[in-house]
């Protein structure tokens, strides 16, 4: 069964989420994992795209952002729709709404920013997965 973690964000700012993700992502990366992350928007697609180039200097994460002519065997994605079928183990989710597509992930790792709505939203994705039965967890930073 998947696995549901939300890592609530205190620090307010226009690229925290993306800023945290690319964090995540780097660490879930060398632990040898691969990650699709679902973003809002294509801007925000390519936004984070861009971050995972200049976040880290010492990093390199090979990556892209999802179309069909893509190879899916890469071990980073970046998209704002439903993922290629080679994508299973961890989600990293950047999106309001629980994706339809959650649980055919090993992990859900759900990153809430600081607003009031930001956490609201968040309260109702915790609230869905908790009356399913899903394993979750917070992590407050």
């Amino acid at each position: 069964m998947t696995r549901v973690d939300f890592y609530l964000l205190t620090r307010p700012g226009p690229a925290s989420k993306e800023s945290f993700a690319c964090k995540l992502t780097n660490k879930a990366f060398r632990l040898g994992h691969q990650i699709y992350v679902l973003t809002a928007s294509a801007e925000q697609s390519r936004e984070l795209d861009r971050f995972l180039w200049t976040f880290d200097a010492g990093s390199f994460i090979p990556h892209d952002v999802y179309s069909n002519k893509m190879d899916t065997t890469l071990p980073v994605i970046i998209g704002h729709g439903e993922p290629p079928d080679t994508c299973h183990d961890i989600l990293i989710s950047l999106v309001t709404d629980v994706p339809q597509f959650f649980s055919r992930f090993d992990r859900v790792i759900d990153v809430v920013d600081s607003t009031e709505d930001g956490r609201t939203q968040a309260r109702e994705r915790y609230r869905f997965y908790r009356e399913r039965g899903y394993e979750l967890e917070t992590h407050e930073l």
